[in-house]
């Protein structure tokens, strides 16, 4: 079980650097201080993301910031390894060595400024990967105070069965919303549930703003409707559809815009009616349930 208290929105920091957004040091210090404000204490990275920069980025903000550690939490990643110009790389591969793992674990604390990680995930599985020496770097990391928990990203319940026989995987970061709901469907879940692994949620509004499909078509006439007796907006109701899963995920959200920060803690205030969370199911569908 996780020994850390996440936020129930948390924030994803992937858009913030060169691969979007391009904050500055001073608009990523306001935009931690925003996100604190309405309660997203959790900020979501990984090694890979603007290139392999947007960690330092956000440690300097953080640090000055003069924000109180404990006052957020810290997600981040490791596995891929990119080309680019920042790493040596001929391919993109994945790399789950002990060293590796471990080596990649301190570079985040340097560059987050941090002395612990609170969550430190692998990325993605690789068919290479050794769970012992997975599990011996974990130990490792834990026993130095350096991370707090540990968990993985898109994998299969039998890859997290493999690395969980080894060692305790708290968390599993998975694609999951209105859109891409097969976690619900293919036991991921439903395992995470049996083992007490809290499911991540990447992309949790998934392709319904940016699709122009007959299934993001029907998605939006219905939440037209729902919009109008919720008095919220369609993004708020597609985190609350989320929230409303019993393996009690948690979505991290990647906007940057400040009327939607400060309207996601609503979803967690929502209750949806059980009929409307079956409607969006029905409709992203495109049939009804049997």
């Amino acid at each position: 079980m996780s020994k850390t208290l996440l936020s129930p929105v948390i924030s994803g920091i992937r858009n913030w650097g060169v691969w979007d957004k391009n904050l500055t040091s001073k608009e990523m210090e306001s935009m931690i201080q925003l996100c604190i404000e309405n309660k997203i204490t959790t900020f979501d990275h990984s090694d890979i993301y603007g290139d392999y920069t947007t960690e330092a980025e956000f440690g300097k903000a953080f640090k000055d910031s003069k924000i109180s550690r404990e006052k957020l939490q810290l997600i981040t990643k490791c596995g891929i390894q990119m080309v680019t110009e920042n790493r040596n790389n001929k391919i993109r591969h994945y790399e789950h060595s002990k060293e590796y793992i471990i080596w990649s674990a301190e570079e985040s604390l340097k560059k987050l400024k941090t002395d612990y990680i609170d969550v430190f995930l692998l990325q993605r599985p690789s068919p290479l990967m050794l769970a012992e020496e997975i599990a011996e770097a974990v130990e490792k990391l834990k026993s130095e105070g350096k991370i707090i928990d540990f968990g993985v990203g898109n994998f299969s319940n039998s890859q997290v069965e493999l690395i969980r026989q080894k060692t305790e995987v708290s968390y599993h970061s998975v694609q999951f919303s209105a859109t891409n709901f097969e976690p619900m469907a293919d036991g991921t879940f439903d395992y995470a549930q049996i083992h007490g692994i809290r499911p991540l949620a990447w992309n949790p509004l998934g392709t319904v703003f940016r699709e122009d499909t007959k299934q993001t078509r029907r998605l939006k006439k219905l939440l037209s409707t729902l919009v109008e007796k919720y008095h919220l907006g369609s993004d708020t109701l597609l985190l609350a559809w989320i929230l409303k899963h019993p393996a009690k995920v948690i979505p991290v959200a990647g906007t940057v815009n400040v009327a939607r920060i400060q309207s996601l803690m609503k979803a967690v205030e929502l209750e949806m009616d059980k009929e409307d969370w079956f409607a969006i199911w029905a409709e992203s569908r495109g049939e009804d349930l049997l």
